[in-house]
């Protein structure tokens, strides 16, 4: 297995420095990789020695997400201790490079057996929390072999996932190495549990609680409050091309049943062609950038095109009814961000590795829609106040039954695992 897992670890850093030539993700990728451990070192010499360092690990800016509540309730109860934070993708290191609630943030250097000795060498930390996935065989080994706490938190697992394959004993090694696992739902324990795992806790999905933080907050943008005025809007967050393929020919068509709400429309990824394009699918309706309306001098119009980032977990109180992207790619995007704001929630077809869509669809606040015509369907159906209302009851009641993730794995950890004890 080890020499296998060598190979494709070089096979994948290969493919990344060929693709590096015409893909800026994966130039990133390699550029911020580079001296990774002299930057790191340097980092780490001027932190106070005497404090004790967790480290904790983030796939990318989703799986950050999930860690920021855990994160910053550490910052806030145990202010002693030194955070050090880091991702594999640029799209999160990239975002959260200057974290405040963080000590040190740094790439994860490629899980090489040298590397993941030399990473841990420099950074030295007593407790290690890695988030959702990530399963670096080569880091997690190293953690194992001297005995340093690790916890898995906010993970869900599947039967189909390589460790419960009848060829997946090796990777199934992994699991145990972990101190503690906390998982999303019951299901996911009943399996891990079903492999003799059973160094787990169903503490639920931590997002919960930083949606539900940020809906507490009151953030307003005063610039969309002022546009919305008494309509009603359809948000449409995280889309990609064939979410937005789908609804605007619902906002063209000339028996939309939403022909008196404004729209905003919040690209997955956001750059000038994309922004174009979008404007150009909403042939009938006069379509403004976020951006532009800044001045007032678009504020009337139709459509509000987000040009920006940070700001869709805050727009989603403005609307009425919300639409997630992502369904009709790999999987559909953040739909715990529009549920917090009690917003009925549709989405397309590629749901099923998401636990809190499913149970917003059974609760009667989700809707999944696989074409055109279902989406009008669902929006008929919602475009009834009665039945929006009670749509909207349920998704709020949905993310206040679940709220509390955060304070479960913060009390294992620190009160149920002897960490004090640590030298």
């Amino acid at each position: 297995m080890k020499i296998l897992y060598r190979i494709i670890i070089y096979i994948y850093y290969f493919s990344v420095i060929i693709t590096s030539i015409f893909n800026k993700k994966a130039r990133l990728w390699l550029s911020g990789r580079e001296g990774l451990f002299n930057i790191l070192q340097r980092k780490v010499d001027i932190l106070d020695r005497s404090n004790k360092r967790i480290w904790i690990h983030c796939a990318s800016l989703g799986e950050f997400e999930q860690g920021r509540p855990v994160i910053e309730k550490i910052k806030q109860q145990y202010s002693d201790y030194i955070i050090i934070l880091t991702f594999f993708s640029p799209s999160g290191y990239e975002v959260r490079k200057d974290y405040k609630y963080v000590d040190i943030v740094s790439y994860l250097p490629l899980d090489t057996s040298n590397n993941s000795k030399k990473f841990i060498n420099i950074v030295k930390p007593d407790i290690v929390i890695f988030v959702k996935y990530e399963f670096w065989y080569n880091i997690i080994s190293q953690i194992y072999k001297r005995n340093i706490p690790l916890f898995l938190i906010s993970a869900k697992f599947r039967q189909d996932q390589l460790f419960f394959k009848k060829y997946g004993k090796h990777y199934r090694n992994i699991l145990s190495m972990f101190t503690h696992i906390f998982v999303q739902d019951n299901n996911s324990a009943k399996l891990l549990n079903s492999f003799n795992i059973d160094n787990v806790t169903v503490s639920g999905d931590t997002r919960i609680d930083r949606v539900f933080t940020i809906s507490n907050e009151n953030k307003e943008i005063d610039i969309i409050r002022k546009w919305k005025n008494n309509n009603k809007v359809f948000i449409c967050g995280s889309v990609w091309d064939r979410d937005i393929k789908i609804i605007s020919q619902l906002v063209n068509s000339i028996d939309n049943p939403l022909i008196e709400y404004k729209y905003i429309i919040a690209p997955h990824e956001i750059n000038n062609s994309q922004i174009i394009n979008i404007k150009k699918s909403f042939r009938n309706k006069k379509t403004a950038t976020f951006s532009e309306i800044q001045n007032d001098n678009n504020i009337n119009a139709d459509i509000i095109i987000i040009d920006c980032i940070g700001i869709l977990n805050v727009l989603y109180k403005y609307a009425d009814i919300s639409y997630v992207g992502g369904g009709f790619n790999n999987g559909i995007h953040n739909t715990l961000e529009p549920a917090v704001y009690g917003l009925p929630i549709i989405f397309g077809p590629k749901y099923h590795k998401f636990n809190e869509a499913i149970e917003l669809i059974n609760n009667g606040a989700g809707f999944s829609v696989k074409n055109y015509s279902q989406l009008k369907e669902k929006l008929i159906f919602l475009s009834n106040d009665n039945n929006r209302n009670i749509s909207a009851i349920k998704a709020k009641e949905y993310v206040i039954s679940n709220i509390g993730a955060t304070n479960i794995i913060i009390n294992k950890i620190f009160f149920s695992s002897n960490l004090d004890q640590i030298p």
